[in-house]
């Protein structure tokens, strides 16, 4: 991969991104994402962040040996630290992380006044992703969009939100948090891959639960309710 030839997980994240858009890619690694945005002429403005020093001195090559250091801005900068008042930011894109993280990156944005809660969001968590769903349920966030894509061996989904419209918000049920409203309703076949393959998980670790010296009631009580949950949603 590389700022000619995007991963498959992501195009499909810049796919998301809209045309003209004013971007912030937070966790930007070599700042790939950017790059080939703005080469494809799809962005008018980015902000490349990132948080580790190796991965930030790597995107300003990257930005610089594409010749666009006036278009897109690297910034070693924690979350959306990265982001300022005059960079007017549309749009946000978290790829890569888990969904907890990502959750508390959106939260200290929201905190410090770095998200606006009008902006875009893009979101491609590797794990944790009811966490995502229901941060953004909760502050304000419609999910308009989901996808969930194999690459590698590995499943990915990619959650596209807005801010919403009416006063009254927006809720999801336990359900669509858990598998995603869109992707529950799809159910593809990388979706029905996903969760057969939680659910064989589950029942591992269950019967090794079973098998150890000391009971883990709690555990096993929840792990049970996790495995009832998706094995209604498979239908069987």
């Amino acid at each position: 991969m590389n700022e000619q030839v995007l991963s498959k997980r992501l195009s499909l994240v810049g796919q998301e991104v809209p045309v003209g858009a004013r971007l912030a890619d937070i966790g930007s690694d070599h700042a790939y994402l950017p790059v080939a945005l703005m080469l494809a002429g799809k962005l008018e403005y980015a902000v490349a962040g990132e948080v580790v020093k190796g991965p930030f001195e790597s995107a300003k090559n990257q930005v610089a040996k594409n010749g666009l250091d006036e278009k897109i801005v690297v910034r070693l900068a924690d979350g959306l630290a990265a982001v300022k008042t005059s960079d007017q930011i549309d749009t946000v894109t978290i790829a890569g992380m888990g969904g907890t993280l990502i959750a508390s990156i959106l939260e200290a944005g929201k905190v410090n006044k770095q998200l606006t809660g009008m902006e875009r969001l893009v979101l491609q968590p590797n794990v944790g992703e009811p966490q995502v769903r229901h941060w953004l349920m909760e502050n304000g966030y419609q999910i308009e969009k989901e996808h969930i894509l194999e690459e590698n061996g590995k499943l990915y989904e990619i959650i596209v939100a807005e801010p919403v419209k009416n006063a009254d918000g927006v809720r999801y049920s336990e359900e669509e948090l858990f598998f995603g409203p869109f992707l529950m309703k799809t159910q593809s076949p990388e979706f029905i891959k996903k969760w057969r393959h939680e659910a064989e998980q589950i029942r591992r670790v269950l019967l090794q639960l079973q098998k150890a010296s000391s009971p883990q009631e709690e555990k096993v009580s929840t792990l049970t309710a996790e495995l009832a949950r998706i094995e209604a949603i498979l239908g069987k």
